[in-house]
């Protein structure tokens, strides 16, 4: 099992450059197969969920070419199947997109039942009423969703009863060669949404809206190949951007969109962070202890669920009481007793925790228990006095690139490791 061995007490410092947004990634790569051409993805970040789903791409028939780590090319001339289900598709969240681009493409698509982190709740019902909305049957049995048209799609209007990101880029696959209109209300407006609308547009799609709770669809009749670069990974930057508050460091985050980054910008200059913005990068310059805050997650533009440990890291050690208050996932605070473990006091009540800031953490032996706790839990250990050890980093993999590598760049001391006895060379190399 593959593990991170982190040497807490650096404070990180130099610059460091973002990959591709890998939420973003996952819908692209899904409407790349939706035409017969060649379509050229770049900017790709090399993470285990866009390698699992090209896979199941290439399961299905369609060809994959690499180009080099963060470029691929995909034609879905030759796909000779429409049912996605392999042992490693039902591992990731974003295996659902394949139904709407499939369904949008040939009228029918059968996908394993998605899986992902379990951070609470999510169901897939606003997905299926927006299938079903088009014209598609959609029935679930043995482990599979299954969509099928009787003749084509036709365009709808169609009413989200919750924000959802997913539901907005599945319906938003299916509807692009539907016949007619698609209105798509109380619709998701993260960047990623965006940044996939923008995507099937380069492919002749007529998308409008996008990044607005109205999207609206004008059915086409084919789309074309492309060349396209994805937008860079706001999650990404943001969990750099705490690292660098967290370690009372200077850091200069590469290769992003500051508009996109403004609501973590705003809570790390409230806690007592520099923050300073550029055209395509922002530094965060953080000295003496940070300062105590409330914070709640919202849909886009506010607070994201995704950077909720890394703030509670932030807040764990920082001056007086917080509260942050969880309003997209029911168990998002899994990854409380991990932090515990190193020192950190809180307390939660349903979906609030109140964190009362403590002078510092101690290392440990902690788990990831998802994606983004996992990387909250990294910052932790970089933090921390002495050595701590982080397992099931598999699922931190699943959403960050060369994430260690980056981390050394800016002075961390961390390795990844497969052993014990690498975990005691380590530390015997270190101390």
């Amino acid at each position: 099992m593959e593990q991170y061995v982190i040497k807490g007490g650096t404070s990180l410092k130099g610059e460091v450059s973002i990959s591709g947004a890998k939420n973003a990634a996952l819908g692209i790569l899904a409407g790349a197969i939706m035409t017969d051409e060649v379509v050229t993805v770049e900017n790709l970040p090399d993470v285990r969920d866009t390698q699992v789903l090209l896979q199941a791409m290439q399961g299905i028939g369609a060809i994959v070419e690499r180009v080099d780590k963060n470029t691929v090319r995909i034609c879905g001339k030759s796909i000779h199947s429409v049912s996605v289900d392999d042992e490693y598709i039902r591992k990731i969240r974003a295996s659902y997109y394949l139904l709407g681009s499939l369904l949008g493409k040939y009228g029918k698509a059968e996908v394993a039942l998605p899986g992902g982190c379990e951070i609470g709740s999510r169901p897939i019902d606003q997905h299926i009423k927006g299938f079903k909305a088009l014209g598609a049957n959609v029935n679930i049995g043995y482990g599979m969703i299954k969509a099928e048209a009787d003749n084509c799609l036709k365009g709808n209007h169609i009413y989200l009863d919750m924000v959802s990101v997913g539901a907005t880029i599945n319906i938003m696959l299916a509807a692009v060669m539907a016949v007619g209109n698609t209105i798509i209300e109380n619709a998701a407006k993260e960047p990623h949404i965006v940044d996939v609308a923008n995507f099937l547009n380069s492919m002749g799609a007529n998308i409008k809206g996008a990044g607005t709770d109205v999207i609206r669809i004008k059915g086409v009749d084919r789309l074309h190949g492309t060349t396209y670069a994805i937008v860079p990974d706001q999650i990404e930057a943001g969990t750099f951007m705490f690292a660098a508050a967290a370690t009372k460091g200077d850091v200069v985050i590469k290769n992003v969109i500051p508009k996109h980054l403004e609501a973590l910008s705003a809570k790390l200059v409230e806690i007592g962070c520099e923050v300073e913005e550029y055209d395509d990068a922002v530094r965060v310059k953080a000295t003496g202890r940070l300062k105590h805050t409330q914070v709640k997650t919202l849909p886009y533009p506010g607070f994201p669920t995704d950077m909720q440990p890394q703030m509670a890291v932030l807040l764990s050690v920082a001056e007086g009481v917080s509260i942050v208050t969880e309003s997209i996932f029911e168990n998002r605070f899994r990854y409380v007793d991990e932090l515990s473990r190193m020192g950190a006091t809180v307390k939660v009540e349903g979906n609030i925790a109140v964190i009362e800031g403590v002078e510092r953490l101690s290392g440990a032996k902690v788990n990831a228990p998802d994606l983004r706790a996992g990387a909250a839990l990294v910052i932790a250990g970089l933090v921390a006095d002495g050595f701590t050890v982080v397992d099931d980093i598999k699922y931190i993999q699943r959403g960050y690139e060369d994430f260690e590598i980056k981390l050394r760049g800016l002075g961390a001391v961390i390795e990844k490791v497969t052993s014990e006895s690498e975990v005691q060379k380590f530390k015997l190399k270190v101390s």
